[in-house]
């Protein structure tokens, strides 16, 4: 096997090593030991990631005298929540652990995003490593350190910023993935291009059915890129206190409106609600005058032609209401004193943080879908 490729995160005191290429997993234990602060770790996974890859973990920490436990959550987005989180952290708590156990998150962005933040809180902060294994915690939830579980009027509302001592995205795991998962991972991809990267968008543009046909050069390229791309803007902005970082919410706003309308349930994948929420801002972005139609279009027949969702409409048996759906932007976590942000586009390449955008413009454009 290949030795994996490095993306380093550079925080002061903080920063750690973001490993891409395969067989990762299955020599877990090579990467994982010389991180932990003890002999002594828990693994936090789903129903279904459990079942393919914990016993394989946990037996290969135990070749290194790892002591281990594994604890289950349900797959799903409606995991991230008070009571999930509140289970979790009481059987944390049973298995005695102290502050120098490491919590290593073993699943997609919900596994990262609940075990991150319990690690976060857990006896004031314990260590974690991240092990993602969807698509899109690789390119994205399981790097920059934001951890969070959502609450009734909205996503990721309650959270903190944690960095993880190491990120393992190995490509081999990404072969048990259907084909939705991966769709829905390589929204949060090309959302790179369309906001850092024009060369990045092309890229996606040629190779983009390969990453979902399974391709292992073209998604461990799109995963190491995406890693270095994101890797670049924590760095500048790891608090989100410049704008910044909120460059990486760009279709996130309407997307969460939409998740919310669907009760964070299965019927919309958070990734496909990112694809919609981007051709949305694509719009937004037209309507205020800063780029041409023909980027939505050029987008969406894109996402369309991958077999994507592209359009509200696209989410089977879901009713949707205009006045519903823009009732959540005042609750998206960018806004400030109710006036409602965006991130918006200027050009391929080269996203902004719109604040104090017109409700009734947001509005009118999810209007202009239904």
């Amino acid at each position: 096997m290949s030795q994996p490729k490095t993306v380093q995160v550079e925080l002061a005191g903080r920063g750690y090593d973001i490993l891409v290429g395969s067989g990762l997993l299955k020599r877990a234990a090579d990467y994982i030991v010389p991180k932990l602060a003890s002999k002594k770790a828990i693994i936090v996974t789903d129903a279904h990631v459990g079942t393919i890859y914990g016993s394989q973990l946990k037996a290969n920490l135990r070749t290194a005298d790892i002591t281990c436990e594994i604890l289950t959550i349900p797959a799903g987005e409606g995991s991230k929540n008070f009571a999930t989180f509140e289970w979790l952290m009481n059987q944390l708590l049973a298995l005695k652990v102290d502050r120098k156990t490491t919590i290593i998150a073993l699943g997609g962005g919900v596994v990262g995003d609940l075990a991150g933040f319990a690690a976060s809180v857990l006896l004031r902060g314990v260590p974690f490593i991240q092990i993602p294994t969807s698509l899109l915690a690789q390119v994205d939830s399981s790097v920059g350190g934001k951890t969070a579980i959502n609450a009734s009027v909205g996503k990721n509302l309650i959270g903190s910023f944690y960095q993880p001592q190491l990120v393992l995205a190995d490509s081999d795991v990404l072969k048990t993935l259907p084909p939705r998962e991966l769709k829905a991972g390589y929204a949060e991809v090309i959302k790179y291009g369309l906001i850092m990267s024009p060369e990045f968008y092309e890229d996606c543009l040629s190779d983009g059915a390969k990453i979902i046909a399974g391709d292992e050069e073209a998604q461990q390229y799109a995963v190491l890129a995406s890693c270095q791309f994101k890797a670049e803007i924590v760095k500048m902005d790891e608090r989100e206190k410049d704008d910044l970082r909120a460059l990486l919410n760009f279709g996130h706003t309407f997307g969460h409106a939409l998740e919310a309308e669907t009760g964070f349930s299965e019927t919309l994948l958070h990734g496909e609600a990112v694809a919609i929420g981007m051709v949305m801002a694509c719009r937004l972005s037209h309507r205020m005058g800063l780029i041409g139609a023909d980027v939505e279009t050029q987008l969406a027949a894109h996402f369309k032609a991958l077999g994507m969702m592209a359009h509200p409409n696209d989410v089977k048996g879901q009713r949707w209401a205009v006045d519903a759906i823009a009732s959540h932007f005042a609750d998206d976590k960018k806004a400030e004193g109710g006036k409602l942000t965006f991130v918006v586009l200027n050009e391929i390449g080269r996203a902004v943080v719109a604040k104090n955008v017109d409700a009734a413009l947001a509005r009118d454009v999810v209007a202009s879908y239904l």
